[in-house]
């Protein structure tokens, strides 16, 4: 992650604490020079900048995942400038290609709607309702018509937009790309330019999208926007970013108590990853808990502190102390410092037949006799169905007092 922290010999400590802060946990920057300049006018003029975030309504709920870039527009909406929290109601009728070895089949407005009716709601629990200009894009991307499309189609080559890496990866391997993708970036980029946005976030898969804004604010005579991305974060699974298509999440609407016990489920590797990106202690802190952590400390009480902090975040101080204790209740003790690490596939399976094959069971009938006098446990919970299924994810497992996995299906 790039952390360090622009020199100018012209920086005020305003400046440069609020560098400090745009940095923290960012992948990327671009330009640094550029911002630090924003924000050094920003203070003499007493102008806040315009700081855009876009999220397309493709699911119904926000994980955590989306909070690492929401937290960033928390703390920059703190310093006092203006979030736009822009909701792609149009965007979504594209779909992004963003990461795509194939077209994405582009919702409905029906499906848009719905999405759409809790995404700010959502949002709100990280950003401060009161100071965030909530969006849609639909605003400005219906007026354009017809002709307005082929005038800023016009703005872009098609040999720029084959250098975006998805789409070069798929032409070169012969898999189809519509040119109705062409236009999701051309719709981002536009997006910037109706907003007049000084500073655009979005995770690293969204690099090009974002640097499109840029260049269509240059070919409509406005200054361009920076762009600060921030890492993917890695789900439950510790392999692949939090998706809820791969069961690796944890939706920011969940029960305290699976809240809770998702976050102990982590490992203490991951663990210090989600520190950096999803905790709001200072860098100096974490720095000092993970020394006393290298220095013997149980990595377990670090856990349970984040799990606290997350917990409390989207419920309450009261609810994560109850969860806490839930926990604890319920797992008499808790998941151990170190658990066994099994990779199954052919989801979705079977709960008799994943205990056997994660040798949490010898047979399936004797996986069957362990449910049915509530000896197993999945992500905290009680397994009463013999007949339950788990679909494609990462589950912490339980048999009896002492036997765990950490078993992630493909």
């Amino acid at each position: 992650m790039n952390q360090s922290v622009v020199t100018t010999s012209a920086v005020s400590d305003g400046v440069g604490r609020a560098l400090e802060i745009s940095l923290r946990g960012a992948q990327e920057l671009l330009p640094q020079d550029e911002w630090a300049k924003k924000l050094a006018r920003s203070e003499a003029t007493g102008q806040p900048l315009r700081i855009k975030l876009g999220l397309d309504p493709t699911a119904p709920d926000i994980h955590i995942g989306h909070t690492v870039v929401l937290n960033k527009m928390r703390q920059l909406q703190d310093l006092g400038h203006q979030v736009i929290f822009l909701i792609g109601d149009f965007t979504s009728l594209i779909g992004d290609p963003s990461g795509r070895n194939s077209t994405r089949p582009p919702l409905t407005p029906a499906q848009i709607k719905a999405n759409a009716e809790t995404y700010y709601q959502q949002a709100s629990l990280v950003l401060d309702p009161a100071r965030t200009e909530i969006r849609y894009n639909s605003e400005w991307c219906e007026p354009l018509g017809a002709s307005g499309m082929i005038s800023l189609a016009a703005k872009y080559t098609v040999a720029r937009m084959m250098e975006r890496e998805d789409f070069h990866k798929r032409f070169s391997t012969g898999q189809s790309i519509s040119v109705h993708e062409f236009l999701y970036p051309l719709m981002q980029g536009y997006d910037s330019v109706a907003l007049r946005a000084d500073l655009e976030l979005g995770g690293t898969d969204q690099t090009f999208n974002l640097l499109m804004g840029r260049h269509l604010q240059q070919e409509y005579g406005q200054e361009p926007q920076c762009v600060l991305t921030m890492p993917l974060l890695v789900g439950l699974d510790g392999v692949d970013k939090m998706s809820k298509s791969k069961n690796n999440y944890i939706g920011i609407t969940e029960d305290p108590n699976t809240m809770f016990a998702k976050v102990l489920s982590i490992s203490d590797t991951l663990m210090w990853d989600w520190y950096t990106l999803l905790s709001f202690q200072s860098l100096e802190q974490i720095a000092q808990l993970q020394a006393e952590v290298a220095g013997g400390r149980n990595p377990k009480e670090a856990k349970v502190a984040l799990a606290k902090e997350i917990t409390t975040r989207f419920h309450s101080a009261a609810a994560a102390e109850a969860a806490e204790q839930d926990f604890m209740n319920r797992s008499k003790g808790g998941i151990p410092d170190e658990i066994p690490e099994v990779g199954l596939s052919g989801g979705p399976l079977g709960i008799g037949a994943l205990l056997k094959q994660a040798n949490l069971a010898p047979s399936t009938s004797e996986a069957n006799r362990l449910i049915d006098g509530g000896g197993v446990r999945v992500d905290g919970s009680v397994v009463s169905d013999r007949g339950l299924k788990l679909a494609a994810g990462c589950y912490v497992v339980q048999v009896g007092k002492r036997k765990f996995a950490r078993v992630t299906l493909a």
